[in-house]
């Protein structure tokens, strides 16, 4: 059995669960995410605790029982806290502004891009060259700022384009004659 599957997760006041043969359901106050389950894994909620155990003895269900208590643990802290992800804009001229539900950018070529926003993500301009996406799905808000990432990635000579806050960009040096 999976090491991480030990652990138990440790259900905030606020939030409640749901479970199914088929399904789990985490209910909070930031919003309702689901899950669709294998066979693989029993999960009992005791005392506001959710303890995983595995159904059979096979290699698929010890490895699955670690994956499922991972992908339940960002359910619990997205529908509490929620997830951000924040992206910085370095350039001269980059800009980024919120218009309803979309990410209007001006990254330096002819067009302005529009990023629509899927259901579920807000996202901030504290400024005009910090973007915040904040969302209860991990998986879905980095996503969203890969693909904001994607649309002018960090040039390795300048460092000009999107980043992530905590990214590093190394530097290369120009060529010499």
């Amino acid at each position: 059995m999976s090491r991480i599957a030990k652990y138990a997760v440790e259900l905030p006041k606020g939030v409640e669960t749901t479970i199914t043969e088929d399904q789990i359901t985490v209910k909070g106050p930031l919003g309702t995410l689901t899950q669709a389950l294998t066979g693989d894994v029993n999960i009992t909620l005791a005392d506001g605790q959710l303890s995983f155990a595995v159904a059979n003895d096979t290699r698929q269900a010890k490895a699955m029982s670690g994956t499922v208590r991972a992908l339940v643990a960002n359910m619990v802290t997205g529908v509490s806290k929620g997830f951000e992800r924040k992206l910085n804009l370095v350039g001269v001229g980059f800009r980024a502004q919120v218009q309803g539900d979309a990410l209007k950018l001006q990254l330096g070529f002819s067009h302005d891009i529009v990023h629509p926003m899927p259901e579920g993500i807000k996202v901030e301009c504290p400024t005009q060259t910090e973007i915040i996406v904040k969302g209860a799905d991990k998986q879905i808000v980095g996503q969203v700022a890969a693909e904001i990432r994607r649309y002018r990635e960090p040039e390795p000579y300048k460092g000009k384009g999107v980043r992530y806050a905590d990214e590093r960009v190394i530097i290369k040096e120009t060529k010499k004659k």
